[in-house]
């Protein structure tokens, strides 16, 4: 009856949104075209793709793991996954062993950008492709990097930043000092505070990266912060929605929560939380869903041999690295339930918590 046109008409909708999200990545989609292959030729052996991740601490990383494996199961491929726990010693040997498994492809998601050269160095030695996952891979040649266009994230945030904070004393945090993006992350929202800064209506009272993007961390500094200026700070630039919350703890114990510009990333469940109660001022949505489909829709080409279509290259200190580059969208208060809730990507109950 209505029910089911209507979960069909949604469901429509939400694949239309991908399919123009796709448009977005500096990679179109095209349908594969080995549809005429000899039916009676020996079954295939399965596709065989290597996963390598820096953690599962975080939710963006949980979320990933989830949707490259759902999506390698649909295309048929087999992924086989390992996770670091936050040390390059260890995804390197992880990655060792991946390789030693007949791979074709090798999917890294790098804890260090620099360390994990050597992976790329290793995969190309035993004739397997790298994608380059989220964290650009440094000093090495990667087949093919894909993520979302970072220092347009750090625009994304510097423009919010730049409408909601006037004039005053700022803290700027940026993330992970051996995290490519956090440099990126920061170099695209310094492009928006600088101008403010030169003209000496911002006074930078601090200025830290916050060691593997801790909460914790970034609390202890934003106390440091508080402390030092006697509360007089009047916007903080967060790099993610963990390092926002962090900050909003040191905030809150002075009643400060909600009344200082903040900004975060990810779009993380508790980021969202704190965005409709007021205490978080936005974050940055990159839809994972759009990132994982490339992905793995790119592991097969290259498998394949075929040609990525890929536009965007991005230099990593020894190339220029052939990119695909996927558009993120900032979050407030205003956007937050037609493009997260309407859009399939939350349920509107965990977000406005009773």
């Amino acid at each position: 009856g209505m029910k089911k046109v209507v979960k069909f008409i949604s469901q429509a909708v939400i694949l239309l949104m991908v399919v123009s999200l796709l448009a977005g990545c500096g990679a179109a989609s095209t349908p594969s075209s080995d549809d005429t292959s000899d039916q009676t030729a020996a079954p295939e052996e399965k596709l065989k793709v290597g996963l390598s991740f820096p953690t599962q601490r975080e939710e963006i990383w949980v979320k990933d793991k989830v949707l490259l494996e759902q999506e390698a199961e649909k295309q048929g491929i087999e992924l086989l996954v390992q996770v670091s726990d936050n040390d390059a010693a260890k995804q390197q040997a992880q990655c060792e062993n991946l390789l030693s498994q007949g791979i074709e492809v090798l999917i890294v998601g790098a804890h260090d950008g620099k360390a994990a050269a050597t992976i790329v160095e290793k995969a190309h030695e035993m004739g397997v492709k790298v994608i380059s996952f989220e964290r650009l891979i440094l000093d090495s040649d990667p087949d093919v990097y894909i993520s979302f266009d970072n220092v347009k994230v750090g625009n994304v945030q510097g423009d919010w930043f730049v409408s909601h904070v006037d004039k005053g004393n700022i803290v700027i945090l940026s993330g992970d000092p051996l995290d490519n993006n956090a440099k990126l992350f920061k170099q695209g929202a310094m492009e928006k505070l600088q101008p403010k800064i030169d003209s000496g209506d911002y006074t930078v009272v601090m200025e830290q990266a916050v060691k593997d993007w801790q909460p914790g961390e970034a609390m202890k500094l934003m106390e440091n912060a508080l402390t030092a200026n006697k509360n007089n700070i009047q916007g903080v630039l967060a790099p993610n929605d963990g390092t926002a919350g962090g900050c909003i703890q040191a905030l809150a114990a002075q009643g400060l929560d909600g009344k200082i510009p903040i900004t975060g990333q990810d779009a993380e469940l508790a980021g969202l939380q704190r965005i409709v109660e007021g205490v978080q001022g936005m974050t940055v949505f990159k839809d994972s869903r759009v990132i994982c489909k490339a992905t793995i829709e790119a592991a097969i080409k290259l498998a394949n041999g075929e040609d990525l279509g890929a536009n965007n290259t991005v230099n990593n200190g020894k190339m220029d690295v052939l990119s695909i580059l996927c558009t993120p969208t900032a979050i407030d208060e205003s956007n937050i339930d037609e493009i997260l809730i309407d859009g399939g990507v939350f349920v509107k109950e965990d977000i406005y918590k009773q």
